[in-house]
């Protein structure tokens, strides 16, 4: 009984460890401001809002939205201000991002489900919303 209790909690750190490695490299990506890595992680139909622009958009279309936005408010920083595991397994993460035109707040949700760690919602706010 003990062997399988060390494997199940072998296998929750390994998956965890891998989500975690998944949140550092988007926080990544968006420090560098590119879309098509941060985009790499969406699902296939990503439901984003950027400022004012807000609907379910696919993967290719949400990656365009974001160059423009990227574009527009070329990065100076990024930090994580906040990260939080549901009892669902998905994990919401916030964060500061700094650009030359000013702060903007970032709000990511992801969940895995099998191998594979994915964004399913995906915003950027003016701070002060």
């Amino acid at each position: 009984m003990k062997c399988k209790a060390i494997i199940g909690f072998m296998i929750i750190s390994s998956a965890f460890g891998f989500t975690l490695e998944v949140v550092d490299d988007i926080a990544n990506a968006i420090r560098s401001g590119n879309p098509k890595n941060i985009s790499a992680y969406f699902i296939d139909n990503i439901d984003l809002k950027v400022i004012d622009q807000e609907d379910v958009y696919s993967k290719q279309q949400a990656e365009m939205i974001l160059k423009t936005f990227f574009t527009k408010h070329p990065v100076k920083a990024f930090s994580v201000a906040h990260k939080s595991v549901e009892k669902n397994g998905s994990q919401y993460i916030i964060g500061t991002l700094e650009t030359t035109n000013g702060k903007f707040r970032i709000y990511f949700l992801i969940k895995t489900t099998g191998a594979q760690t994915l964004i399913q919602q995906f915003k950027i706010e003016n701070e002060n919303e």
